[in-house]
């Protein structure tokens, strides 16, 4: 899972020019409503559900189509995976801005999205199709449905639980006006697992069978910050040895 992994530097696919860069998201984005019917049909999905549903389908093609234009790239087969686990993303935003109460179905949702995680990394190293978008695709996927799962579990267990989908984006906030955060990051399996680790405590603790879910989510989240935390001081360190090397006196 690749949820929170602060860079990453996959083999560059080559350009597909000429293909319909924006027409493949706007047939997702259709597909997205057609889920939120069937969500509806269901759970009886309230307007506030719809809209939350609808706009997250119409950002996604959006922003997936400037980026697809930007590197004139086509979407490969693992970035379809990607997509329709954004398409589960979507019906799980639509449950938690609704409100509705459809829990199995929340979690049926969220629990298939996290495991198709597995799958779209390796599609595109068994395709040779791995590029920098789709990872950074992948990872706002992961990060999206993190910070969803967050919020519906902060409504039961207080809103310290919204730390964990929040401090990814309060990192990325942080590298605009410092730059050595945005220095790439050597791979690493802890960050993989606690990454991980994070949708599956969520889904858990949105699902309401498991006891001690406060104490599951708050070692998830302590785990979260010794991660971030240990990836922050790498990045200032290696920051610090780049700038003596120039013979700069500091940061």
């Amino acid at each position: 899972m690749t949820t929170l992994q602060h860079s990453a530097a996959p083999a560059v696919r080559e350009p597909a020019l000429g293909k319909p860069l924006l027409r493949e998201p706007s047939l997702w984005a259709g597909a997205q409503v057609l889920l939120l019917g069937v969500l509806d049909g269901t759970a009886g999905l309230g307007p506030v559900g719809w809209v939350a549903g609808i706009a997250h389908a119409v950002a996604t093609a959006t922003l997936l189509g400037g980026a697809l234009q930007r590197s004139a790239t086509g979407l490969g087969p693992a970035d379809r995976v990607t997509l329709g686990r954004g398409l589960l993303v979507g019906g799980v935003t639509a449950l938690v801005a609704d409100g509705s109460g459809a829990t199995a179905l929340l979690v049926a949702l969220a629990a298939v999205a996290l495991s198709l995680d597995f799958v779209d990394g390796r599609v595109a190293r068994r395709t040779g199709t791995a590029s920098q978008l789709g990872a950074r695709f992948d990872m706002e996927v992961d990060a999206f449905l993190i910070l969803v799962l967050s919020l519906h579990v902060a409504l039961a267990l207080g809103p310290w639980v919204l730390a964990i989908g929040v401090l990814r984006y309060a990192f990325v906030a942080a590298s605009w006006g410092l730059t050595w955060l945005r220095a790439p990051l050597p791979p690493s399996r802890a960050r993989k697992v606690v990454a991980a680790v994070q949708g599956i405590v969520l889904v858990v603790a949105a699902s309401g069978l498991a006891s001690l879910t406060g104490v599951l989510v708050g070692l998830a989240l302590g785990a979260l910050v010794w991660s971030f935390g240990r990836d922050v001081a790498r990045l200032r360190r290696d920051a610090a040895v780049r700038v003596v090397g120039r013979g700069v006196a500091r940061v």
